[in-house]
């Protein structure tokens, strides 16, 4: 089911509580959220990642998931990182502290732009991850234009 883990998450931030999983496995769920690629053109939920992607993770990730000088890249991320691992990371933040540099991650847990379109925004990371999504914004299904 698609909200599945969306619910699950939801209901753990309402409550206060920190999601947290295990290490990344890289293989991807049966409850994982999907994306539809055709044509070159994505299903409205896709769409939407695309958009709130663009909104909250933009200005740090770069255009389009490819990273930047300040964050890494979503699309190499989650080449290797399972939905509940992205989730924990957008739900709590993270904090990556070495010698050379102190990255951190705020936690969205609380921003319902974000929270709330979980599934969305890592359909859309995870068809440009695949390979299936180019660069630029993205034609709908059912668009003419």
């Amino acid at each position: 089911m698609r909200y599945k883990s969306l619910l699950a998450v939801s209901a753990l931030v309402g409550a206060g509580a920190v999601f947290a999983v295990g290490g990344s496995s890289g293989a991807k769920a049966e409850n994982d959220p999907v994306y539809v690629v055709q044509d070159g053109r994505v299903d409205q939920h896709t769409f939407n990642g695309y958009r709130r992607y663009g909104e909250s993770c933009h200005r740090c990730h770069g255009p389009d998931g490819s990273g930047s000088s300040y964050a890494p890249s979503l699309t190499e991320s989650l080449k290797k990182m399972s939905f509940e691992d992205f989730s924990n990371v957008i739900v709590n933040g993270r904090q990556n502290v070495t010698k050379s540099q102190n990255n951190v991650m705020p936690a969205f847990g609380t921003t319902e732009d974000v929270i709330l379109y979980l599934d969305d925004i890592y359909g859309y990371l995870k068809a440009r991850s695949d390979d299936k999504l180019p660069r630029g914004r993205p034609k709908r299904l059912g668009d003419d234009s």
